[in-house]
């Protein structure tokens, strides 16, 4: 049997896969890890899921040679708005390759960007139909505002430059109106800022009380900067957040799903806090101006003609007199239809107390008769019942004598019975009788002594 070398057979698999597949395939696979090292070099490595369960059923490492990858990964981000990095579906012209030391890999020549910007636009309308279809799309933005917000909860970065045109703005304003604000520590770009967002709203809830609304802010930035604010999760906590969020995010561009969802949207930092100056400005101005009508109408309230007021009083004055006599007159004729009224309703309640004393005393005297009338009868059946429990009494009596003459033990003697005594005691058992003992045994003309002889225990 012939024999190779390890190396003899990974030239023979590298010969055969290059017969195999000489040529450049387009490929459609998910980057699940991707970095790229000093020298400029990305390695990648490459999954495939099955639809239904997520689970990966294909894997396979990807190159791209620094040469390529400073050509291809700028014009990847500008096309789709994303840097390359793990979680993209990618489109790749690759040409398979085998190494006798580092085994088989898929060396990348070119990208197609316009594939992974659609994949992105349809997990964005995805998210987007997410939201609508759980009904909380709208949640955030139907809140009402305060009429002014001055105590605002910021969500930012401290480092970030949008974070300080923010504040310098909010501070140093002509109007010189009233704010005051909290810093919520986040990080605003990178893998790790949805977690970071979100973590700092949850501080925020914890103090709702103390804020009127949330400000979510970051400096510029490119668009692959922005992917945590097109994710479901942020997006959902901001659209169901009980407080008015506030977005300046610092793009102009496209609108993040994270605005579509927010009360208030806005471009930049500056802009949001310009905003809430305006809104304090506006009710300022509106005061103004109520204050102005309000001093115009207490004005021409206190300095009106005279003479109208005098008139006036006339004229409540004689209305007054003319209301006084027709209510006068009307309460005499009231005062003599009550005291009519009351006099022929107490002749009416007397004349029916006296026909219901009458009929009471009639009604009396006939019941005191019929008890009357019952008593003798009433008599004759005590007497009754009274001799018929006496007779039964007797008759129960006798027998009880002839029962206890029967049971009085002098007849028990004369009918041929004895008594047997040992110590002045009752015997009712031989067996208690022992020998030797002295007995007295009664009858009914005299008493006998005795000793016994034999017991029935020996």
């Amino acid at each position: 049997m012939e024999s190779y070398s390890l190396f003899e057979l990974n030239q023979c698999i590298r010969q055969q896969l290059k017969d195999a597949m000489p040529g450049q395939y387009w490929v459609i696979a998910e980057i699940n890890e991707l970095h790229v090292n000093s020298a400029g070099h990305c390695f990648m490595e490459l999954i495939e899921k099955a639809p239904q369960s997520e689970q990966i059923i294909a894997k396979a490492r990807a190159n791209i040679w620094a040469y390529q990858f400073r050509m291809l990964s700028p014009y990847f981000e500008t096309i789709t708005g994303r840097r390359l990095e793990a979680g993209l579906k990618v489109m790749l012209q690759l040409n398979v390759d085998f190494h006798e030391l580092y085994g088989m890999s898929l060396q990348v020549n070119d990208i197609n960007p316009a594939f992974t910007a659609g994949d992105l636009a349809m997990q964005r309308q995805a998210v987007i139909r997410q939201l609508r279809d759980e009904g909380i799309f709208d949640m955030n933005r139907e809140l009402e505002l305060p009429l002014v917000p001055q105590h605002i909860a910021v969500i930012s970065s401290e480092t970030a430059a949008g974070y300080g045109d923010f504040t310098d703005q909010l501070y140093h304003h002509p109007g010189g109106y009233a704010f005051s604000h909290t810093l919520f520590q986040a990080t605003m770009q990178g893998n790790e800022a949805e977690s970071s967002i979100i973590e700092a709203l949850e501080q925020v809830f914890e103090r709702e009380d103390d804020f009127d609304v949330v400000v979510i802010i970051r400096g510029g930035g490119s668009q692959s900067d922005l992917n945590c604010f097109n994710s479901y999760r942020l997006a959902s906590y901001i659209a169901q957040f009980p407080l008015p969020v506030i977005t300046g995010i610092g793009h102009d561009r496209d609108e993040t799903i994270a605005d579509m969802v927010a009360c208030i949207v806005l471009k930049t930092p500056t802009a949001v806090a310009e905003y809430l100056i305006n809104t304090a400005a506006s009710l300022h101005k509106r005061l103004q101006e109520l204050n102005r009508q309000l001093s115009d109408t207490v004005a021409l309230a206190i300095f009106q003609p005279s003479d109208r007021l005098q008139r006036l009083t006339q004229r409540l004055q004689t209305i007054m007199h003319t209301f006084l006599r027709i209510q006068d007159k009307e309460l005499h004729t009231y005062r003599l239809r009550l005291a009519h009224t009351v006099q022929t309703l107490l002749v009416q309640k007397k004349t029916e107390l006296k026909q219901l004393f009458t009929s009471s005393q009639t009604l009396s005297n006939r019941r005191l008769q019929e008890q009357k009338n019952m008593i003798p009868k009433l008599q004759k059946q005590l007497v009754q019942l009274a001799d018929k429990t006496l007779s039964e009494n007797k008759k129960h009596i006798g027998w009880l004598e002839s029962k206890l003459h029967l049971l009085d033990p002098v007849n028990l003697l004369l009918r041929g019975y004895s008594i047997t005594l040992v110590n002045g005691k009752t015997v009712h058992s031989a067996k208690a009788l022992e020998k030797g003992q002295h007995i007295e045994t009664i009858l009914h003309d005299g008493k006998l002594e005795s000793v016994v002889t034999k017991s029935l225990s020996e």
